[in-house]
């Protein structure tokens, strides 16, 4: 756990070092993250799986994003796991499998149970006829928008088939 606080504290520090000096600028998904201040983990994840630029790039991305208390859920020792080097693949394919190309907002979905397929290659159940969920985490604060696509806070990590 002191290897993801400190991990966390380096992307945060560096991260928001850049969005201080950019602040002008809209921010991108990972600067939106990182001043949420409820991603810490994720943040950290995402760095240690070298998708920094990615999910700074042009995009549009649509992310579900696990908070801090989601990857909390998660059983004790998985995360620490996650961010060891030789988990890099596993890690990859668990965090694109919360993102799906293009920008796509709660409305898009109102009302309907659909298939989206994510940057890793699976498909994740959407579902939005009652709140909206995906693959059973339900989306807990919808349309965060950023200047390349948009977040939709999840409170589960979900896991692509393996």
């Amino acid at each position: 756990m002191n290897r993801l606080r400190n991990i966390a504290a380096a992307a945060a520090f560096a991260v928001s070092s850049f969005a201080l000096s950019a602040q002008a600028y809209a921010a991108d998904i990972v600067d939106t993250a990182v001043a949420a201040g409820n991603f810490k983990t994720l943040v950290a994840a995402v760095q240690a799986a070298g998708l920094v630029d990615t999910l700074k790039g042009t995009g549009p991305f649509t992310v579900f994003a696990p908070t801090d208390e989601a990857f909390a859920k998660l059983p004790a020792g998985t995360v620490d796991d996650l961010l060891k080097p030789e988990n890099k693949d596993k890690l990859v394919a668990i965090l694109t499998y919360h993102v799906v190309p293009g920008k796509v907002m709660a409305a898009d979905v109102a009302g309907k149970e659909t298939m989206a397929k994510s940057v890793q290659g699976g498909e994740i159940t959407v579902n939005g006829t009652n709140g909206v969920k995906v693959d059973g985490a339900t989306v807990v604060q919808a349309d965060i928008v950023a200047d390349n696509g948009v977040i939709h806070v999840i409170d589960a990590v979900i896991m692509p088939k393996m």
